[in-house]
């Protein structure tokens, strides 16, 4: 089974990935610091100042392949991150999509105006990094990937009232 966990900035990918690398023990793949070990490597063709539609261009190829090395293997993999595109399930066979969960989670502007500084404590969860994020930046995203679920008719997970706990996010995607 492969478990992808697609979706907007700060909604929990990282951190649902640890929770189902715990309950699964799939392995679990962000795209994020690959990104980022290509660019210091100085061996992809991407910089820090490439846009996410030149990331996904460059990176999306690579994973599609090992999410088909994975299935023919029948080796079991999560990928998080910011760089699964929408259209993620062009390019494999129907015999291939059966094999593969898709999630793409989002929060909606009332949860992101009453838990704004939650979001901000939850992003050092699993990744310890500076972060200069705006609440402005995140409306911003949030309604951007909504529009983009919506354009390539992909059902998000919206986070709305209260976050949903680990386990309903699993059921969810496990179903």
């Amino acid at each position: 089974m492969i478990l992808l966990i697609a979706g907007a900035s700060h909604t929990g990918k990282t951190l649902l990935a640890q929770r189902l690398l715990e309950k699964t023990h799939y392995p679990y793949l962000s795209t994020d610091p690959l990104r980022v070990s290509l660019i210091r490597s100085g061996k992809a063709p991407i910089t820090e100042r490439s846009s996410s539609g030149e990331v996904n261009a460059y990176l999306w190829p690579v994973l599609r392949e090992m999410i088909k090395i994975n299935i023919q293997n029948g080796q079991n993999l999560i990928i998080e991150g910011g760089y699964i595109p929408f259209d993620w399930a062009d390019g494999f066979t129907e015999a291939e999509r059966r094999q593969i969960r898709y999630v793409c989670l989002v929060m909606s502007e009332r949860y992101l105006r009453g838990h704004f500084a939650d979001v901000l404590v939850h992003a050092r969860a699993i990744e310890h990094q500076r972060d200069s994020t705006t609440l402005e930046d995140l409306l911003a995203e949030n309604g951007k990937t909504i529009v983009s679920c919506r354009m390539h008719g992909v059902r998000p997970l919206l986070i709305d009232t209260e976050y949903p706990s680990a386990d309903e996010v699993i059921a969810a995607l496990l179903g």
